[in-house]
């Protein structure tokens, strides 16, 4: 087969072309048309890059793949009126928005790695771009405050409006070029020049100038790797991305009736508040389970150990686990609390001083699929089951 001429190198803003049909084949699989053009607009999923999207003769192109030289256009299963036959002439036309989108992810992306190897020493070990995340994996740590460095430069590149060019150098001058590269590339090495910035082998679209890119935000970093993985967003998408974190602050600043500037005081003075109210609360249930221990049975009028287990609602772990260590010290028994609801499930834990409690975690789990374990003298764990159901499992340590 054939190469395919790639209409995306001469021109990015070329849109709508016609090509000749060099073969048209059926998915087996799918039913998906595998169609292969003489040459194309649209650029392949490639280079850690999603494929561009648009139609052929109005039908819409599911993706684009590369093989070797040659492009594959995806095409949904054939209906009545859109056949394409071999030999045929077919109208292509580009998505310039997502076009555009994805060159302004790209291009920021490649100033932002430029300026993290000339600044900090760092490798472009890999990257992603979707249609709503794009990733980028440093090969050293850096920290927030470096990335915010980078992120400044790099928009400050996007100002400037500096000149970006593309070209494929012949061997001999690839040999004296000091571009970056993920890969061991040796033929067919297309470069990507933005001025002073970054020298880069790249087989993607990129935007004319750095002004194109609009802006350039970084919203998330972590460690990954033994290096840091970071999210970024350009142009548009760094747009949304701002409106909607705009409409939220403006949502916290009616709900916590403060202004912008004070929200994190105001999280913090509710966050201070909700913790001294949850004290009170656990300090209440402790009061009202050492009532309910009063209310047990003596052990004096207890003729045979037998196992004492209480069901409250939702309590203080704390609390609970206090309130069985009181249990088991005046018991010799099993001794448990149920906390929860048959709606949302218990939280137990139960122990004894002279029984063995992994007996109870074993039954729960076989008679209630129950999670959990624990030592010889105390067990805790969640179970999803009624109230009803575990009373059962507890007659069983009779």
């Amino acid at each position: 087969m054939q190469p395919t001429r790639k209409i995306y190198y001469e021109d990015t803003h070329i849109l709508d072309f016609t090509a000749r049909v060099l073969s048209c084949e059926t998915e087996e699989s799918s039913g998906n048309r595998l169609i292969i053009l003489d040459q194309t607009a649209f650029f392949p999923e490639e280079g850690g890059q999603k494929a561009d999207a648009g139609t052929i003769n109005g039908i819409p192109v599911l993706d684009i793949q590369l093989n070797g030289k040659v492009l594959t256009h995806i095409l949904p299963p054939a209906q009545d009126a859109d056949a394409i036959d071999i030999g045929s002439t077919v109208t292509g036309h580009v998505d310039w928005e997502q076009r555009f989108d994805f060159m302004q992810q790209h291009t920021g992306e490649h100033i932002l790695s430029g300026l993290a190897h000339s600044r900090y020493g760092c490798n472009n070990a890999s990257f992603h771009l979707g249609y709503e995340e794009v990733t980028m994996d440093f090969d050293r740590v850096l920290s927030w405050e470096q990335i915010r460095v980078l992120e400044l430069e790099a928009n400050r590149v996007i100002q400037q409006n500096l000149p970006i060019s593309t070209y494929f150098p012949s061997p001999q001058e690839l040999q004296s070029i000091a571009y970056r590269s993920k890969l061991d590339l040796t033929e067919d090495v297309r470069i990507v020049d933005i001025l002073g910035v970054d020298l880069c082998a790249c087989c993607a679209p990129h935007a004319d100038t750095t002004g194109q890119v609009g802006l350039l935000k970084v919203v998330g970093l972590q460690n990954h790797r033994g290096g840091v993985r970071l999210n970024i967003l350009c142009g548009m998408r760094a747009i949304k991305d701002y409106t909607n974190r705009q409409d939220y602050l403006s949502d916290l600043t009616v709900l916590l009736s403060a202004k912008p500037e004070n929200i994190g005081d105001a999280v913090r003075r509710l966050q201070s508040e909700s913790q001294g109210r949850q004290e009170r609360i656990n300090a209440l249930q402790a009061k009202l389970l050492s009532q309910r221990l009063g209310a047990l049975p003596d052990p004096a009028d207890m003729t045979a150990p037998q196992p004492l287990f209480l069901f409250e609602e939702k309590m203080d772990v704390k609390a609970i686990r206090n309130a069985v260590n009181a249990m088991t010290e005046k018991y010799d028994g099993y001794c448990g609390i149920f906390s929860g609801s048959d709606e949302d499930g218990y939280f137990y834990i139960a122990g004894s001083t002279c029984l063995d409690c992994r007996k109870i975690a074993a039954l729960l789990r076989e008679k209630c699929s129950a999670k959990g374990g624990g030592s010889e003298r105390m067990v805790q764990g969640t179970v999803i089951a009624p109230m009803a159901e575990l009373e059962n499992v507890i007659k069983e340590l009779l």
